[in-house]
C-alpha cells in the first residue's frame, strides 16, 4: 500500500512539474502554436512520456481544476446541517478561489490564458457542469424536506456561477480586487432580497 502511495505521489509531482513547465511555454508563445513536442523539448522528455500525464494541452492547463470536485463535495457535506444550504454553498467552493489566490500571480496567469482561449474557456465550463451534481447529491442528504431537485440543482449552478463570475471580475481588475471577495459579492448579489421600487411621484 505504500509503494502504491509513494508511486501517486511521484506521479503527482512529476505532472505538475511538466504542467508548470507548459504553463511558461503558453504564457510565452500563445497556446494554439505550441506543440506537445515543443512542451517535451522543453521539458526534457520525449513526447510519449508527456502524454502519458496528459492527454490533450487543454489538460496540460487545466488538470489543476480536477481535485475540485471531491473537494467542494467533502467541504459541503462538512457544514452544520443547521446552516442554510446557500451559506453552505459559499463555504463549499472555498477550494475553488484558494486553488488560484493562495498562488496569486500564477494563478491569475493560468486563468488569463484560459479566459483568452475559446478551447481552454469551454473545457473549464465543461469541468465547471461536471462538479454540479455532485454538489446536488450533498445537498439532498443535507436536506430534511422534501425539497425538489431542480431546486437543488438550481441552488448548486448558481453556486458555480458565482465561482466563473468572481473569475471574470479578478482577470478584469488584474488582480487588484481579492478574488475572495468578488466570491462573497456574487453571492451575495443572489441572497440579498429584492428591494421594492419607490413608487413614480406624481407629474
Amino acid at each position: 500500500m505504500d509503494g502504491i502511495s509513494t508511486r501517486a505521489i511521484g506521479r503527482a509531482a512529476i505532472r505538475d512539474e511538466l504542467g508548470n513547465l507548459a504553463l511558461r511555454r503558453f504564457l510565452d508563445s500563445g497556446f494554439d502554436p505550441v506543440t506537445f513536442d515543443d512542451l517535451a523539448s522543453r521539458a526534457g522528455v520525449s513526447r510519449s512520456t508527456f502524454l502519458r500525464y496528459f492527454g490533450s494541452k487543454e489538460d496540460v492547463v487545466l488538470y489543476v481544476f480536477d481535485p475540485l470536485k471531491e473537494q467542494m463535495a467533502s467541504a459541503l457535506a462538512s457544514r452544520p446541517s443547521s446552516e442554510d444550504d446557500w451559506t453552505a454553498l459559499r463555504a463549499a467552493i472555498t477550494p475553488a478561489v484558494a486553488l488560484l489566490e493562495d498562488d496569486a500571480a500564477d494563478g491569475l496567469a493560468r486563468l488569463r490564458l484560459v479566459w483568452s482561449t475559446p478551447a481552454l474557456s469551454a473545457r473549464l465550463h465543461e469541468k465547471q457542469a461536471s462538479w454540479r451534481p455532485a454538489l446536488v447529491d450533498v445537498l439532498a442528504q443535507r436536506g430534511e424536506d422534501e425539497t425538489p431537485v431542480i431546486t437543488l440543482r438550481t441552488r448548486a449552478m448558481a453556486a458555480l456561477g458565482c465561482v466563473m463570475v468572481a473569475y471574470d471580475g479578478w482577470v478584469e481588475s488584474n488582480g487588484a480586487a481579492q478574488l475572495a471577495s468578488l466570491t462573497d459579492d456574487a453571492f451575495a448579489a443572489l441572497a440579498r432580497p429584492r428591494q421594492p421600487r419607490a413608487p413614480a411621484a406624481a407629474l
